[in-house]
């Protein structure tokens, strides 16, 4: 099975990205399935239904979100409508929205994805590890799930590693998001399992991740928050990863990561 991950969509540099690439993904990398995160897609905040639906309808299989999916209101009574949007697995259950979704391919098999976020550094929330324990009690890999994809979203270098090892050998892959900087760290894990720390944004990365540099400037001198964080508008570059798993064991078998640069004129 063949999964490819376009990391956090930052505003109209990010959408425009990934929706003038999807023909290219596809045709380059022949992906089974095509996940892309959403968290920042609606101005650096958030989306909206009207972009899930643009995604959704463009091609995109599953919408993953972060800890920007209450920031834009309108989308929460669409978590529960929407059964191809993903958010955080460990947030209240009481919540609208659901933290995994099956998906399955037209041979049949079964893909899992999961979205976890992170605590360190991050506002308070349950255990991402208790979370993803449980739902794991229900899906073995190689006997009743096909392949289980993890999105981390998480600030700390630490806590994406440790969930790596973590879940080493129960799941076919651990991918960190959130923090915009595409890691060099993909590899596959001693038990089988994929790994990035972060998988990058697809935005403009002249940037500061993905906003204008003035403001972040100002609150690094300034020492405080004066002013609004503003989406930078240049060029998007897409960066994403793509997993090949083992058909019959669920396990890892590649791992690359996918970049497409804008066009210099």
């Amino acid at each position: 099975m063949k999964i490819l991950y376009c990391g956090d969509v930052v505003a109209r540099s990010g959408r425009e990205v990934v929706l003038n690439n999807i023909n290219k993904l596809k045709c380059e990398y022949k992906p089974d399935v095509l996940i892309v995160n959403i968290e920042n897609a609606a101005h650096g905040f958030g989306a909206t239904p009207g972009i899930c639906r643009e995604f959704l309808e463009k091609g995109i299989d599953i919408l993953v979100t972060g800890n920007h999916v209450w920031q834009q209101r309108e989308l929460i009574p669409f978590l529960d409508e929407c059964k191809k949007i993903i958010r955080p697995l460990n947030f209240p259950s009481h919540l609208a929205g659901r933290g995994f979704c099956e998906f399955e391919l037209a041979n049949g098999k079964k893909l899992l994805i999961v979205q976890i976020q992170g605590r360190a550094f991050m506002e308070a929330i349950d255990c991402p590890a208790q979370a993803i324990e449980s739902l794991l009690n229900s899906y073995i890999l190689g006997r009743n799930i096909d392949a289980i994809f993890v999105d981390f979203h998480a600030e700390a270098t630490a806590e994406k590693v440790s969930m790596g090892h973590f879940l080493d050998g129960r799941v076919s892959a651990v991918i960190g998001s959130h923090t915009h900087i595409p890691t060099a760290d993909a590899c596959i894990l001693p038990h089988g399992t994929a790994y990035q720390t972060d998988v990058g944004m697809c935005g403009d990365y002249n940037s500061v991740i993905g906003f204008e540099i003035e403001e972040p400037i100002n609150r690094l001198t300034r020492k405080y928050t004066g002013g609004r964080l503003t989406p930078s508008k240049g060029a998007g570059t897409l960066f994403g990863v793509l997993i090949e798993t083992d058909d019959k064991t669920g396990l890892a078998k590649h791992i690359e990561q996918v970049v497409i640069r804008p066009s210099i004129v």
